[in-house]
């Protein structure tokens, strides 16, 4: 389970137990989402090297107290979704490198009367909590000084001791789970100046009294505030708001997933003092139960003014107020991406003095549909630069529209655009038209340097006299399939070309082109297994340089030709083999075989129409029709004989006919000779009767010596009739008279028994 890195995987296999045999070599345990109920002191004590132990998801309820002993290089331990029912110091007394321990989802209560950390000096992240996690006392985190992350799962956290997390002098993000806003408003208190990134998750304010608690927030040193997964109301957001906006250093804030209940009629006027700081706001997946009767935030126009990158994603925004929009004097960057913006709403909400310092807008995955109008309403934009219009349905695009003259870079990918023309704007130095199908690309571009035209149609390279100063070209999922010295000789700034997933034929002739005479230093060609070539250079960003190619794709027709040749000898050495051996004949006879099995192995008694099928050789037919058949059939009572040549149905396959006359006579008559063994026909009939009869341990079988027979010249394939002769008794024909009619008497037995 060990790779090179001496990481070993070991996850989902089933474990009970931590296995044996562990060395000083590895460095990554991972025995995540086992079993494992209890680690020993013996379990790691000779993995002294070990970095990091991945046992979470597992069953984990006790761990000896010297289990962790030998691990002083440990960095990452992670024991979290177990069943520990308490915490211990002793565990981690040895530790003296873990930088990340992970003990959310376990069952204890709390984490005992001192703190069990007081000897991770350089721990950096901290995973605490469970839902049965209620108490945090004071000395529970003496010890921890520093930490990048801290995050606490207090669901059901219903006591903290004034003071458990002031120890730590320096928290950069903080991550609580709470319920209890009286629980939160006490442990705000003790990370006033030593939080730099405080996120809040699955809190309720509904009523404004509930704000209260709250308002010691309005002096934390916190640069940046989240919400994940809260309940806020139109009574709590203006407390709120007024809460976030005295915090001195506030910079971002932060709501995702969460929810509101109302439509923005707040019952008190926000007294807006307008923080100096703020300047981020993100919103993203906001739930608003009834969107459509929003209002149009007029309260909050004061806080606008000094705001600078604003992202309200996902949030079903159809309409940004114009009022709103020329508020946002200092907004620099807007991301309005998967909303509900339609052409008409894009014009109102981009008015005229609305977003006056714009430089990057992000209007991706709305509802615009008209090209022309999108870019005539942010035309007057005179900062804009960057343009995401991306996953839109716009179709058919005009030859004139009207952009901003600021603008360099357009993301048109995945807008239904059946072709480029002259609407584009020549600004740009990027341009995004991926997943267009588009079959040609010939606009003139002169200061584009960056063109992406993936998973489109084309069959050639865009020309490059319309753009020569384009440094970076993917034209990755299309239709191309080589290259011509023409197509590159006009790209004189060319560093960097992506032409993977394409179905080119690749050469030697064809990477020296692009390398030496071309002069792009890093060719991303990538061809997949399916197609012709297969090289080195399929590793992205190979250097063309150090490519070195394959026998196979250098001297494709030699290798071609040579594969041929090996492969008609393989045919020929294989007939040689199935003939010695006898395989088609194998092959026929198991077809018919399978043919045979699928009948009944008896005809019902009123089928049966003859007392024995004789099977001869036809140069034995004198003896058998002159001989045989006439005292048989002129016998009293007589025999009833089906031969072939005046028995089998006219027309039906040979095959067919044999096995109905087996079917249809009580016994099958082999009259054995030299010549017998060596018909064809003869053992066909020997066969069936192999398959049908001799497996029914029956008498249905009669066998005539006609001649002397060398066991030599019975095929060995015939192992069934070797046995019987063998091992039963046979009649074989004499040459005395007298003896003869001996003969005669015990053939007409046998017929009859």
């Amino acid at each position: 389970s060990c790779d090179a890195s001496q990481l070993c995987n070991c996850s989902s296999v089933g474990l009970d137990f931590i296995p044996l045999g562990l060395t000083a070599k590895i460095t990554v345990l991972n025995l995540a989402h086992n079993r494992i109920k209890h680690i020993r002191s013996q379990d790691l004590q000779q993995a002294v090297n070990l970095r990091a132990l991945l046992l979470q998801s597992n069953k984990i309820s006790s761990i000896d107290e010297d289990s962790f002993q030998s691990l002083a290089k440990l960095e990452l331990l992670d024991l979290s979704n177990n069943s520990l029912a308490h915490v211990s110091p002793v565990w981690f007394g040895q530790l003296f490198s873990l930088q990340h321990l992970h003990l959310q989802g376990n069952s204890y209560r709390d984490l005992g009367e001192s703190s069990p950390f007081s000897s991770l000096r350089n721990l950096s992240s901290l995973h605490l909590g469970n839902p049965w996690f209620s108490v945090i006392r004071q000395g529970n985190f003496e010890g921890i000084e520093l930490l990048q992350k801290l995050w606490i799962d207090g669901s059901n956290l219903s006591q903290y001791e004034q003071g458990s997390l002031k120890s730590i002098k320096k928290i950069d993000h903080m991550i609580i789970n709470l319920r209890n806003s009286n629980i939160f408003s006490e442990i705000v208190r003790d990370l006033l100046h030593s939080v730099a990134w405080l996120e809040v998750r699955r809190i309720s304010f509904s009523i404004a009294a509930e704000m209260q608690a709250l308002r010691v927030m309005s002096s934390s040193f916190a640069k940046k505030i989240s919400f994940r997964e809260t309940l806020l109301t139109d009574a709590t957001v203006p407390e709120l708001i007024s809460i976030l906006e005295d915090m001195p250093k506030l910079v971002e804030l932060e709501l995702v997933d969460c929810r509101l209940l109302g439509t923005g009629q707040w019952k008190m006027q926000i007294q807006a003092r307008q923080s100096q700081t703020l300047r981020v706001f993100t919103i993203e997946k906001l739930s608003i139960e009834e969107f459509y009767l929003f209002t149009d935030l007029q309260a909050v126009e004061a806080l606008l003014s000094l705001f600078m990158r604003v992202t309200v994603r996902n949030t079903k925004v159809f309409l940004v107020p114009c009022r709103i929009s020329q508020c946002l004097l200092s907004l620099e960057y807007l991301d309005l991406s998967a909303n509900l913006l339609g052409d008409q709403s894009l014009e109102h909400s981009a008015c005229q003095g609305g977003w006056p310092s714009l430089q990057t807008l992000n209007l991706s995955q709305n509802s615009l549909s008209d090209l022309e109008m999108t870019s005539k309403s942010l035309s007057h934009l005179g900062n804009l630069s960057v343009l995401d219009i991306s996953q839109n349905n716009f179709g058919e695009i005009p030859d004139v529209c009207e952009w901003p003259k600021t603008l360099k870079y357009l993301n048109l990918s995945s807008t239904q655009i059946p072709e480029v023309t002259t609407c584009i704007p020549p600004t740009l130095e990027v341009l995004d038209v991926s997943a267009n199908n588009l079959k040609e690309f010939g606009l003139q571009l002169p200061f584009l340097k960056e063109l992406y035209l993936t998973k489109n149609q084309l069959k050639a390279l865009p020309g490059a006299t319309p753009i020569p100063n384009l440094v970076a070209l993917s034209v990755r999922r299309n239709k191309l399939n080589s290259f011509s010295k023409e197509e590159f000789e006009s790209f004189k700034r060319m560093e960097l070309l992506d032409a993977s997933d394409n179905n080119f034929i690749c050469s030697c002739e064809f990477l020296s082109f692009i390398h030496h005479e071309a002069g792009i230093t890093r060719v991303l060609v990538g061809w997949p297994d399916e197609y012709v070539c297969d090289s080195p250079l399929a590793v992205r960003g190979a250097q063309v340089g150090a490519v070195h190619l394959s026998l196979m794709e250098c001297h494709r027709s030699l290798v071609v030709s040579l594969i041929c040749v090996l492969v008609f000898l393989v045919i020929l050495l294989l007939v040689a083999v199935g003939y010695k051996y006898h395989v088609v004949w194998y092959a026929r006879m198991t077809w018919a075989w399978l043919r045979a099995k699928r009948k009944p192995k008896r005809a019902p008694p009123k089928d049966v129409c003859y007392d024995a099928f004789v099977s001869y050789s036809e140069n034995d037919s004198e003896w058998v029709e002159n001989t045989m058949v006439r005292e048989l059939e002129q016998a009293c009572p007589p025999f009833r004989l089906c031969l072939h040549k005046r028995d089998f149905v006219p027309g039906k396959w040979i095959v067919d006919n044999i096995i109905d006359s087996i079917e249809k006579s009580r016994k099958t008559l082999f009259v054995l000779s030299e010549h017998f063994v060596q018909s064809e026909w003869c053992k066909y009939e020997l066969d069936f009767s192999h398959f049908r009869l001799f497996d029914e341990n029956n008498d249905a079988v009669i066998l005539v010596l006609l001649e002397p027979i060398q066991s030599k010249a019975i095929p060995k394939r015939f192992c069934k009739l070797r046995k019987i002769m063998n091992t039963k008794t046979y009649l074989e024909w004499p040459a005395g008279e007298e003896q003869q009619e001996m003969f005669w008497f015990n053939l007409k037995i046998a017929l009859r028994s």
